[in-house]
């Protein structure tokens, strides 16, 4: 599914919404979801899941096509752990 599928999706299932309006109430959320994530807190969505910022620590690498080593610097990367609602019922289709 895409933003836009989502787009679609409800604004169907919310026919009082124009869909600008949905659209931007979807953009509101993932901008808000991104700027925590980017203060570094961590986003919880009951049933879906928990969005957080990992720390990967620095490590050395290994170019494919000349096997020569490369230094991979830290860096924080984006984290999502599924919930236990949502990992059921994935499980039982």
């Amino acid at each position: 599914m895409t933003k836009s599928d989502l787009i679609e999706v409800v604004s169907a299932d919310l026919s009082a919404w124009r869909k600008k309006d949905v659209e931007g109430a979807i953009n509101t959320i993932f901008t808000s979801m991104t700027n925590a994530l980017v203060r570094g807190d961590r986003v919880e969505i009951r049933g879906l899941g928990s969005f957080r910022v990992k720390e990967r620590q620095p490590r050395v690498g290994r170019n494919p096509k000349t096997g020569e080593s490369v230094a991979i610097p830290a860096r924080r990367v984006p984290a999502f752990t599924v919930g236990k609602h949502l990992k059921g019922r994935v499980q039982t289709l």
